[in-house]
């Protein structure tokens, strides 16, 4: 199966090497994303500000990839700390329409740039009137989401 590579202006680059979003078939791969501004690199202050600002970012890879985050069927979140749990919680509440999707979160001991929350994610994309199988994937350029 092949690979396609998701990019989105609309969210940070990579900070190393990997992609923001790979996709195989109908699901895509959604890297895991800081609260980082995508348009200055600058952290969010806050877990607040950067639980919603990770958000956005996934939403912004999601629409590259021609999905949407309710098509989330995993999450994976890592906190520096899980005092935040319920405050997470209800701000996750606000990006997605039930049923929510799976789910493990877990305390870290540190995260790339002291931020206080990362979140990745899986999405499975509804099917195209064409099978995808037997369709090469070209990559997606990098677009701006509306």
């Amino acid at each position: 199966m092949a690979k396609q590579v998701i990019n989105s202006l609309d969210a940070p680059a990579a900070l190393g090497p990997y992609s923001q979003g790979i996709r195989a078939g109908q699901t895509v791969y959604l890297s895991g994303q800081l609260g980082l501004d995508p348009k200055t690199g600058n952290l969010a202050d806050g877990i607040e500000a950067q639980t919603h600002q990770v958000f956005q970012n996934l939403r912004a890879v999601a629409l590259a990839a021609g999905g949407k985050l309710d098509d989330t069927v995993k999450l994976t979140i890592l906190m520096a700390n899980l005092g935040d749990f319920a405050q997470v919680n209800e701000i996750m509440k606000s990006y997605f329409a039930e049923p929510y999707p799976a789910r493990a979160t877990y305390q870290v001991a540190a995260l790339p740039k002291a931020a206080l929350i990362e979140i990745e994610g899986v999405l499975e994309l509804a099917a195209q009137s064409a099978d995808p199988q037997n369709e090469p994937l070209e990559p997606v350029k990098q677009m701006k989401a509306e």
